[in-house]
């Protein structure tokens, strides 16, 4: 929905990473690519009768293109997708700029708000500052707290991205003093040619933080909120299906169009190298089936086939899926290696299964509750 972002986070991938194909772009969406957008979402439910779709509206910073906009576009969706099928609408935002009167507009639209956030205190964001160097800690802790007391029905959750440097109890319970009904736990975008912060050759340190959080979830006796990394792993243990990003060998089903109507892959992917996201097609001369038969698109399709043969053997495989498709990425090789947090997650998958196996009988239970620790 906009390009560029009124914060600037040191570490964002985005606009500090090596793809800075951004600048050469409109910075909001206009209304022929709105337009052309909805029209195409529309088109591919229809052929595909497709009964339920999630439209994320995103930036950079996407309130920046205004409250109406985002509503308009909403409805114009749909108002183009065939009956019976529904709209799931989120706009994923740093809260800086959430108001009463942002809010109604959004509630009373049926969008969605997921909050960006390192985590529930001053301290912990200290990273996310605006381009004068200012934090944004006061106006985004006003906006969470808004949308919590005002607007719950609205409220989607908070993603986080892991520092194993905080303390991870300590962070988790900030969040939930906040009143997220869902938290995204998300490593940080990182591969073998850049490795992430803290992972080195040796030690599990995001495992471990995984896991201290798994703990403080797990024995709450109640959820206090859902956390879908956990919640993910528990049902692909217990041989449910799930998908995200980061576990589970479900085809990833999501496509990107850029404010000059580009469309690309998935933006974590601009964290490998220059143009990864790119695929040549755009809204005005290509539909999504043509994205869907991009090679980029297509391996991202094919599950365990697309995996390095160390991930194929691995009896983990059923769970982990390889990973984030954009950490597994080394210069010369491609995507098909382990992911840079492969002992992260077999450290983390491993602790949930031993959590499960007093109380599970599944046969991916077992193996991994059995399965050696790095």
């Amino acid at each position: 929905m906009h390009g560029r972002c009124n914060l600037a986070c040191r570490y964002c991938y985005l606009y500090e990473g090596p793809d800075h194909s951004w600048r050469t772009r409109p910075a909001a969406a206009p209304p022929e690519v709105l337009e052309r957008t909805a029209l195409r979402i529309g088109e591919h439910a229809r052929a595909h009768g497709t009964t339920a779709l999630s439209l994320v509206l995103h930036g950079g910073e996407p309130l920046l293109a205004g409250v109406d906009t985002l509503a308009r576009f909403t409805d114009l969706v749909r108002d183009r997708v065939p009956g019976g099928c529904t709209v799931h609408a989120t706009v994923q935002t740093n809260a800086t700029l959430l108001t009463e009167r942002r809010l109604a507009v959004l509630a009373r639209h049926s969008v969605r708000v997921g909050i960006s956030l390192d985590g529930g205190l001053p301290e912990h964001n200290t990273l996310r500052t605006d381009h004068a160097g200012r934090p944004s800690w006061p106006a985004a802790a006003r906006g969470a707290r808004l949308i919590a007391e005002r607007h719950p029905q609205a409220y989607a959750g908070i993603l986080t991205v892991v520092d194993p440097t905080t303390d991870p109890v300590e962070l988790y319970e900030s969040l939930l003093a906040l009143r997220p009904p869902a938290l995204d736990l998300l490593l940080p975008h990182g591969n073998w040619s850049t490795r992430p912060p803290h992972r080195g050759d040796s030690g599990t340190p995001y495992g471990d933080w995984l896991c201290a959080v798994f703990d403080r979830w797990w024995r709450a006796g109640r959820r206090e909120t859902r956390v879908r990394l956990f919640e993910e792993c528990v049902a692909l243990l217990l041989g449910l299906p799930a998908a995200t990003e980061s576990l589970g060998l479900a085809p990833f089903d999501a496509v990107v169009v850029e404010t000059d109507g580009s469309i690309e892959q998935v933006d974590s992917l601009k964290s490998c190298y220059e143009g990864a996201a790119r695929t040549g097609l755009d809204v005005f001369r290509n539909d999504f089936d043509e994205a869907l038969r991009h090679p980029g698109v297509a391996a991202r399709q094919a599950g365990a086939a697309s995996l390095s043969a160390r991930c194929r053997a691995c009896p983990l495989l059923a769970v982990c899926g390889g990973g984030h498709y954009a950490h597994r990425y080394r210069a010369g090789h491609g995507f098909a290696n382990p992911s840079v947090y492969c002992a992260d997650l077999q450290r983390f998958i491993h602790h949930v299964a031993r959590r499960l196996a007093g109380a599970a009988a599944a046969p991916a239970v077992r193996a991994a509750a059995e399965g050696d620790v790095p």
